[in-house]
């Protein structure tokens, strides 16, 4: 009788272990990932209508490889990405990235944002901005809550557009001592560039620039230049300075090259979106900018083309909020970019 209680009790202390060791159940009718891919807890993997993804700082890739369009944006500290064939309906999602706790070394990252893909001589190629709550030894007095901080854009390469991604180096491949976002690959007679946002946080006047990068894009190959400030835009694209004195931002700047030569460069200010445009075709401008937005309470655009030619843009609205993804048939006018419609009308 003592032997018989002596194994009730140990199973009754047991079971509740043996319990939670068990891999829970898989759904048979749910898609699996492919090796290699990492769904991200809490979503479940399935296919989605555009319309119903809660999603800002995107990106879409037009892969010349599999013929499929990859859908990619921030995860906290991850990068997540859907794939579709018909920009309608998108299978996901898939983890390709998740920063290491040792990335920048001492430095934890707090999260990912606007991440990029590109595809660039036969490997892929995403441009993330990491940031830290790591302040900078010099803080100004009544500035901007979270402080100067280390925050920048860094290129991580892969050979396949689901990873594994790996990074050159373990910091930031922009200067650690600038607070740089939202950077994106631009290609010019061969040579390869990153345009990018300087923080207004740091500078108080958002500026965009552009830098040389090596021709494996593993670090950069020349000095950051200032190409305008987000002073310079005509005040009709949103409101002025802020009352407080918190700057003017610059946010998410992208390149297209128009059907005449000129360079157009979508970017948001004041939660709106507007186009600067290069008359001379090159990168180094000079820029002027169209004094109409091209849409207001959106932001963070991209421009691609679709497998059958047509130009979009891609971006979130409302700027704040129910944030979706959103697309947009684009007209290349010649002189610049005009929206034509929705692209699902």
């Amino acid at each position: 009788m003592r032997q018989v209680l002596v194994t009730l009790l140990l199973a009754a202390i047991l079971a509740p272990q043996l319990s939670q060791a068990q891999p829970a159940p898989q759904n048979g009718n749910a898609p699996r990932p492919q090796s290699g891919m990492r769904m991200r807890p809490g979503m479940e993997y399935g296919v989605y209508d555009i319309d119903s993804l809660r999603w800002r700082d995107n990106c879409i890739l037009p892969d010349p490889v599999s013929h499929t369009y990859y859908f990619v944006g921030p995860a906290g500290r991850s990068v997540r990405a859907y794939k579709s064939k018909d920009l309608k309906h998108w299978e996901g999602p898939i983890t390709i990235f998740t920063t290491p706790a040792d990335h920048w070394g001492d430095t934890r990252i707090n999260s990912i944002w606007a991440p990029e893909l590109h595809y660039y001589k036969g490997k892929y190629y995403i441009f993330c901005t990491f940031d830290t709550s790591e302040k900078f030894g010099e803080q100004w007095r009544n500035w901007y809550h979270t402080g100067r901080v280390r925050r920048g854009s860094q290129i991580l390469v892969s050979d396949s557009p689901e990873g594994p991604f790996k990074s050159f180096a373990p910091h930031a491949t922009m200067p650690d001592d600038m607070m740089t976002i939202d950077g994106t690959l631009w290609v010019e007679d061969g040579v390869p560039y990153m345009v990018y946002c300087h923080e207004w946080v740091q500078v108080t006047d958002g500026a965009v620039g552009y830098v040389r990068l090596k021709d494996d894009l593993s670090d950069l190959d020349g000095e950051p230049h200032n190409l305008f400030r987000a002073s310079y835009v005509n005040h009709t694209w949103g409101t002025t300075i802020p009352a407080d004195g918190t700057g003017y931002v610059t946010d998410g700047p992208f390149l297209y090259k128009g059907k005449t030569g000129k360079l157009y460069m979508v970017w948001t200010t004041n939660n709106s979106c507007g186009i600067a445009i290069s008359d001379s075709g090159k990168i180094a401008g000079p820029w002027r900018q169209q004094d109409e937005p091209l849409l207001t309470d959106a932001g963070h655009a991209m421009i691609t083309t679709t497998f059958e030619g047509q130009i979009i843009l891609v971006l979130h609205a409302p700027y704040w909020g129910d944030t979706h993804p959103k697309i947009y048939d684009l007209e290349d006018t010649g002189e610049t970019l005009r929206v034509v419609k929705d692209h699902f009308e």
